[in-house]
């Protein structure tokens, strides 16, 4: 699983410009599905709650899923503050049940990217299992302009990407590999403490816009939309980033 690209601490520090995307993100998810009281969403991979509360907020009704405590427990401090009814699951995604049914399902911030061919194809099937006749999938991913941007590193630093991968003093080392056949990079953090050293691998897969809409159909849902990011932004060869739209058939 991948390292999050967030860290959490007992607030979720956002840009102006970030927060300002997600605003405009969640404005055009609801406009663009007909969010509304009667709509059914679990947003999965749902970090912060930075979307939920959102979609929470006019009505919908929501369902959260997070492996990290961490983020549920913060999720559930902000709902309780704005009084927002916002279900929410401290569990590993490719494991999670349930007998309801959603009208769309999210993934956002490229997570989609840090699963195994095999995660993948287990959690699409998961996806279609929890969508209703009919129901949406919206997902991102990074393009292979952002592989081909990529470089193969080598980097030491003391306390590494702000002491991420630990509150005391380390020496952090990055190594970055690329797969040009596969379309897939590597993250290898070396943790080096004074107690105990530690190896992160963090795996990303890339894709094309064939790749992806092939991935989907492979798993019985219908590709049909492309964006250049999940804010409705009209789809570009050149992004970095590329979302999806895909339908599950109204006849299962």
């Amino acid at each position: 699983m991948k390292m999050l690209e967030y860290h959490l601490n007992e607030s979720v520090d956002l840009s102006s410009r970030n927060k300002k995307f997600i605003a405009n993100s969640a404005k055009w998810i609801v406009s663009h599905f007909g969010i509304d009281v009667n709509t059914s969403i679990a947003d999965f991979e749902c970090g912060p709650g930075l979307y939920t509360t959102l979609f929470a907020e006019i009505n919908a009704d929501v369902t959260g899923i997070d492996f990290s405590k961490r983020s549920i427990r913060y999720e559930k401090k902000l709902a309780d503050q704005k009084g927002l009814d916002i279900t929410y699951y401290q569990q590993n995604y490719l494991e999670f049940e349930t007998e309801k049914r959603f009208d769309l399902i999210t993934m956002i911030f490229c997570d989609f990217c840090a699963l195994s061919p095999l995660q993948r194809k287990t959690l699409l099937t998961r996806f279609y299992t929890f969508l209703k006749p009919g129901g949406s999938l919206l997902l991102d991913v990074h393009s292979l302009n952002t592989f081909n941007s990529r470089d193969e590193v080598a980097i030491y630093e003391r306390n590494q990407l702000d002491n991420f991968g630990s509150p005391d003093n380390y020496y952090g080392f990055l190594n970055t590999f690329k797969y040009d056949k596969e379309k897939l990079t590597l993250d290898k953090y070396t943790i080096i403490e004074e107690a105990r050293t530690r190896v992160v691998y963090n795996w990303l897969q890339y894709f094309s816009q064939d790749s992806l809409r092939k991935e989907l159909e492979e798993n019985e849902f219908k590709a049909e939309e492309f964006y250049s990011d999940v804010s409705g932004s009209t789809f570009s060869p050149e992004s970095p980033e590329i979302a999806i739209v895909a339908r599950k058939a109204d006849n299962t």
